[in-house]
């Protein structure tokens, strides 16, 4: 089960990394299509109008799809902003009570927020929600990604909590300590 959930993790970061890709070609293409545009304004006179269709529009799907994809293994690798004043002053059990309270507020939120944007998508689909853009995506297609991050976000915390219930620490503790033990190295060798 462990190898299955931290390829889950890796896959998600995976997929948040290919929409950001998406959105450099999305960018690319439609900054060249607009200098083609204009040097053959330049030359000839006229306008073609040369776009990618709805660039902003699957910009900002990729955008939201890669936030949420990210966000699970963003949390496995300790790279979330948390405040970390009262757990590095707390030892033992006091510690343990914290890291407890926070993943079980994480994952309660996280799955509330999962759970109504289950809904959503499902209303989307029944509703045949679409874009406004100039190429009308029906609406659930982008939302179904944000709904997967947030299942494998959910998944995450309880992941954690119950590697904090049984005794082990999180895995966002395990990252954050080997980047501890590399800055002091570098600096060391500084």
């Amino acid at each position: 089960m462990r190898a299955f959930l931290d390829r889950l993790y890796g896959y998600s970061g995976i997929l948040a990394a290919l929409c950001l890709i998406a959105i450099c070609l999305i960018v690319v293409a439609q900054v060249s299509l607009r200098m083609i545009d204009n040097v053959v304004f330049w030359i000839s006179g006229d306008r073609y109008g040369l776009m990618v269709p709805s660039a902003a529009e699957f910009s900002g799907f990729f955008l939201a799809a890669a936030s949420f994809f990210a966000l699970a293994h963003t949390l496995r690798h300790g790279a979330h902003i948390r405040v970390n004043l009262f757990i590095r002053k707390a030892q033992g059990i006091r510690r343990r009570l914290i890291e407890l309270f926070g993943l079980s507020v994480g994952a309660l939120v996280s799955g509330f927020f999962a759970w109504n944007t289950a809904l959503m998508v499902l209303d989307s689909w029944q509703f045949h929600e679409v874009s406004i853009g100039i190429i009308p995506v029906p609406l659930w297609i982008p939302q179904t990604a944000m709904l997967a991050g947030l299942i494998i976000l959910t998944i995450a915390f309880v992941d954690d909590l119950w590697q904090v219930l049984s005794g082990a620490e999180p895995s966002y503790m395990r990252h954050e300590r080997a980047e501890a033990s590399l800055a002091e190295e570098i600096e060391g060798e500084i």
